[in-house]
């Protein structure tokens, strides 16, 4: 008997969701332009630059037909940067996700649209250097599987965004421990995708405890209600036997 998945997306379909979205790559050969689901793709000449899919980049990458290009938020410079914007200036929350207005875009069949997350240019190019997107940490994880040589200084990244990681962990636990169990929330703006469903067992772990302490204090608190309601009443009967005998 299969037992049923947890509430949320799984680690697995976080990144699943996450190989839409939109990197940069400079082809090696020529390909014709193909027709996906989320749109018709541009024709590939080389070395000029173009933005596709992840799983199609990675899966060019290893055919060794393209390379990609690193988002800009993935060199070191910018790792770092963000580091200490994460643990200098924001030490009681999340560092700011890129701004990415909701402007009117173009396929490439000239029919128009307005783009959302995962596509958008979060992870291409000219995404903002010292920002992390939704999907920092899996675009980070297979680009760093897939395209090691194309990443500047890889085992530097590796180690900044092992820091990086666990600092965010931590502020996650710390949000945590702001609980009540009184039904207020805590905000975790600018929390990757991974991040969220990495944490959520935890979180729900946390939040049921707190809601099952809170109905005993409020079982405990109905029960002494019921229990001065009753001495009152004793005493009440007390005094109208009292005023009969007399």
């Amino acid at each position: 008997m299969a037992l049923p998945n947890p509430p949320g997306l799984l680690p697995a379909e976080v990144a699943f969701l996450c190989e839409m979205e939109q990197v940069t790559i400079v082809p090696r050969q020529r390909l014709d332009r193909l027709d996906l689901l989320g749109g018709t793709t541009r024709p590939l000449i080389p070395p000029q630059k173009t933005t596709l899919p992840l799983w199609l980049a990675i899966l060019l990458k290893r055919q060794r037909r393209a390379n990609i290009v690193p988002p800009p938020w993935l060199y070191p410079e910018s790792l770092e940067e963000i580091l200490e914007l994460e643990t200098k200036h924001f030490q009681d929350s999340f560092s700011l996700p890129p701004t990415i207005p909701p402007t009117r875009q173009a396929d490439f069949a000239g029919k128009s649209f307005y783009a959302t997350t995962p596509f958008v240019e979060s992870c291409t190019a000219s995404a903002t250097p010292n920002a992390l997107p939704y999907h920092w940490y899996e675009i980070s994880e297979m680009l760093l599987e897939a395209a090691s040589d194309d990443v500047a200084q890889p085992d530097r990244v590796r180690q900044l965004l092992r820091d990086l990681r666990e600092v965010r962990l931590a502020k996650i636990r710390k949000e945590v421990e702001t609980l009540a169990g009184d039904g207020e929330g805590t905000r975790l703006d600018g929390v990757g995708a991974m991040e969220l469903s990495e944490s959520r067992g935890f979180l729900t772990g946390v939040i049921g405890g707190l809601r099952k302490i809170d109905a005993s204090r409020e079982q405990a608190r109905r029960d002494r209600e019921e229990e001065e309601r009753e001495n009152r009443r004793d005493n009440d009967d007390d005094d109208d036997e009292d005023d009969e005998m007399t």
